[in-house]
């Protein structure tokens, strides 16, 4: 991962610790994937992926989480969960982190970005 990419986990991280999440696991890995970040959110445990793109990028970066991306984080998600035990309700976020000039210029946090069924 570039340094702006690690960059923009942190912030991501942050910006969520402001907002009185928890920090479980960063960068936790899998035979099927990594998830960004795991956080508590009151009654929720949160399986986040952080996605940056340019300002000016033709889509927006949650759309960069497509139905691979989001199999590979439910198939991760449920190996955590087999390991850690939890009453928390599990949900999956999208933080989107806006650069500009390799700047981080503004980030938003979807909440419950996508379900799988």
């Amino acid at each position: 991962m570039n340094s702006i990419g690690k960059l923009a986990e942190l912030k991501a991280c942050d910006y969520l610790q402001k907002k009185k999440y928890i920090l479980l696991e960063a960068n936790y890995r899998s035979r099927f994937g990594e998830i960004d970040l795991i956080m508590n959110k009151g009654k929720y445990i949160c399986f986040i992926e952080v996605k940056m793109r340019n300002e000016k990028s033709i889509a927006s970066p949650s759309e960069f989480v497509d139905i691979y991306k989001q199999r590979k984080m439910a198939a991760t998600a449920e190996l955590y969960l087999a390991y850690h035990e939890t009453k928390l309700q599990p949900r999956f976020d999208v933080i989107e982190v806006f650069t500009e000039n390799n700047k981080i210029k503004s980030i938003k946090h979807l909440e419950n970005a996508f379900q799988l069924y």
